[in-house]
C-alpha cells in the first residue's frame, strides 16, 4: 500500500491518502479541498471511502467538498457522528470570529464499530481509542504495518485532553492497552507531525510511562 499525506489548515493537520493499486481511501480531509482533490486525482484511483479518525474541526474542514467531488461513503464513530453538524462540539464555533466559518456538515455518514472491516478493496481493523475525544478511532492496516492514529499518539507526544469530553486517563489507557500491544515495527501515521513507530514511542515517549 502506498501512503501519501498533505499537511493542511490552521494547525497543520495531516490528511492521508492510502492507495492499494485498486482504490484510494482518504483519511481526515482537514482543509483546502482543492489540494486534497488534486492529490487524489494525481493518484488516479477511485476514492472508495473517506475515514474520519475523529470530528474536531481541523480534521473535517474539507469534508463536504471532498465528499461532493468523489461521492465516497464517509465513516465515523457513533459517539461523534452528531458532532459533524454541531460547531460547538466539533470546535469550529469558537473560531467564528477569527475568520473561520462554523462547520455544519451535511454529509450522511456511516458509523464504524470497533473490529474488522472490509470497505471496497481495503481490509483493516478499527480500534476505538478514546481520550482525545470520545469517539476517536485508529485504523490498523495489518498487512502493511500501518496505523493511522489521529490525535491519539504522536511522535514524542499525545493528544490534548482539554477539549470537549477529553479525558487524560482514558487517553493513556487507550495508548497503553490498545496501541502499545501492537507490533513494535508498526508505523504510526499521526494527525499532526511526522510518522513514528510503536516501538519508538514505547521507548521514548515522555508522556506515557
Amino acid at each position: 500500500m502506498n501512503i501519501r499525506s498533505l499537511t493542511l489548515g490552521l494547525v497543520d493537520t495531516n490528511c492521508y491518502f492510502l492507495s492499494n493499486g485498486k482504490g484510494t481511501i482518504i483519511v481526515d480531509p482537514s482543509a483546502n479541498a482543492e489540494a486534497i482533490i488534486d492529490e487524489a486525482d494525481d493518484i488516479g484511483m477511485p476514492v472508495e471511502a473517506i475515514l474520519l479518525t475523529h470530528t474536531h474541526y481541523d480534521h473535517i474542514g474539507a469534508l463536504d467538498q471532498v465528499h461532493q467531488k468523489f461521492g465516497a461513503p464517509v465513516y465515523v464513530s457513533g459517539e461523534e457522528q452528531h458532532w459533524l453538524k454541531d460547531p460547538d462540539l466539533n470546535g469550529s464555533g469558537k473560531y467564528a470570529g477569527m475568520g473561520m466559518t462554523p462547520i455544519q456538515s451535511s454529509v450522511e455518514s456511516t458509523v464504524l464499530s470497533e473490529g474488522h472491516h472490509t470497505i471496497g478493496s481495503f481490509s483493516f481493523e478499527v480500534i476505538h481509542t478514546p481520550g482525545h475525544s470520545p469517539g476517536s478511532l485508529s485504523y490498523l492496516f495489518n498487512e502493511d504495518d500501518a496505523l493511522v492514529s489521529g490525535d491519539v499518539l504522536f511522535s514524542g507526544g499525545i493528544g490534548r485532553t482539554d477539549l470537549h469530553q477529553g479525558d487524560y486517563d482514558t487517553l493513556i489507557h487507550s495508548i497503553k492497552d490498545k496501541l502499545y500491544v501492537l507490533d513494535d515495527n508498526l508505523t504510526v501515521y499521526p494527525g499532526h507531525g511526522i510518522p513514528t513507530t510503536i516501538g519508538e514511542e514505547k521507548l521514548t515517549n515522555p508522556f506515557v510511562r
